[in-house]
């Protein structure tokens, strides 16, 4: 069978979170004693809904205007972070962003410094976090998050600022989680935004920073460009984007082996599954083959790491898991991944890794170049040496400052190519 036109084993190859083509270590869901013991939601495999506790189903519709928070409770500690003085986990309104008019429900974790808020509040920092999976008990606020990202979080508390976690529509709440597109990230950062601002209980600040990796580097990308129509409101000073991913409906990825069994293959399960969303007519029951078929039932239900770990296991590959080459039904719905605007009010620090293998710098370079011709303002770093997960906390000595900067108000020149 021939490859299938390069984008999906590519675009699986852009959001893998290990690095250098390792298997990525993600932790396992497992329940504290205190969340074991509560009422936990039905399992509907189909959208890969259950498994987590019923502080996640809003038990009625979600209230109509976005941003509104639905209840809170204590984040518990093996979820948690160590630098947070108070950690919570939050259910908020959101719009579904598919249709762009039905009321959802999303959760998600807030983490506030240790001491006392300054005056005006904490200043506060959006995280966008990369890829988990689809299944709700993947949701990052329900499971402890990796070893990276949580070095990652406790560094900004520790610079005083707040971070609000969306776990993003779909994942943790009912509803099937429409993975890798831009429109339900967005507008599941931007309400999470404004859930906590509201509450002024909490003593959060109006100045926002975006921040994310990979799935969510794309995911605070698309936050800030669509921050202008959505949430006009929000005060928001910048944006920082690690190991960027860059869909359009014009790229076209370079072709992979069909017959390489590879882990990262995952990917291509999940962008399949956010296709099954936006037109469950998608015939997936006659698509993949008898040995492909556990696999591709897993990843609705499991985490990263068990669905990549069952890709080798049973040494699927294009080949050996397709019936046919799915995308001509596929291509249509590229545009869900793809960004509405490159033109980003507030400036956008870019993390690149040299080494990156996952989200290729050259992809990114191409978002670069093409977001500073639409008139963003871009402070792009490369780091050489450092690959897609080493970025994230590579990067700190840059984005460090360029964030305090973007709090304070100064002007962030960006390295943009100059005209001519």
């Amino acid at each position: 069978m021939k490859s299938i036109s390069g984008w999906l084993m590519a675009g699986a190859a852009a959001l893998a979170l290990a690095a250098c083509g390792e298997k990525p270590v993600e932790p396992t869901p497992e329940l504290s004693p205190e969340t074991a013991q509560v009422p936990m939601i039905a399992t509907d495999p189909t959208q890969g809904d259950g498994g987590v506790s019923a502080f996640y189903d809003p038990a009625a519709p979600a209230p109509e205007k976005p941003g509104t928070m639905i209840r809170t409770e204590a984040q518990p500690a093996e979820s948690s972070l160590a630098e947070a003085g108070q950690a919570m986990r939050i259910l908020y309104s959101s719009t579904d962003g598919l249709g762009g008019k039905t009321p959802v429900a999303v959760s998600g974790s807030l983490f506030l410094p240790k001491g006392e808020a300054p005056a005006g509040g904490w200043p506060l920092m959006a995280w966008a976090h990369g890829t988990v999976g689809v299944a709700d008990v993947c949701a990052p606020s329900w499971t402890a998050r990796s070893e990276r990202d949580t070095i990652y979080l406790n560094h900004w508390l520790k610079q005083g600022y707040a971070v609000v976690a969306s776990d993003y529509q779909g994942l943790g709440t009912p509803g099937g989680h429409p993975y890798l597109a831009t429109k339900p990230a967005a507008f599941s950062v931007l309400d999470s935004i404004r859930a906590v601002q509201a509450d002024a209980n909490l003593k959060i600040g109006k100045p926002v920073v975006l921040v994310g990796q990979s799935q969510g580097g794309g995911a605070a990308f698309a936050t800030a460009g669509a921050a202008e129509t959505y949430a006009p409101e929000l005060d928001i000073r910048g944006t920082v984007a690690t190991g960027t991913p860059y869909f359009t409906t014009t790229t076209a990825p370079a072709e992979r082996d069909p017959t390489k069994v590879e882990g990262v293959f995952a990917y291509t399960l999940y962008i399949l599954y956010l296709v099954k969303q936006a037109d469950p007519s998608f015939d997936t029951d006659t698509l993949f083959t008898e040995a492909a078929k556990p696999t591709m039932d897993l990843a609705r239900t499991a985490c990263l790491t068990e669905v990549w770990e069952s890709i080798e296991a049973t040494k699927l590959s294009q080949a050996t898991a397709f019936t046919r080459d799915p995308t001509p039904e596929v291509s249509k719905y590229f545009g869900l991944m793809a960004y509405d605007t490159l033109k980003i009010k507030g400036p956008v620090f870019m993390g690149t890794g040299g080494k990156d293998h996952d989200v290729p710098p050259e992809g990114q370079e191409r978002l670069f170049k093409d977001a500073c011709a639409a008139g963003s303002v871009i402070e792009r770093h490369v780091y050489a040496k450092l690959d897609h997960s080493g970025t994230v906390n590579g990067s700190l000595v840059d984005s460090t400052p360029f964030v305090k900067k973007a709090f304070a108000g100064e002007a962030i020149a960006g390295n943009c190519p100059k005209a001519g």
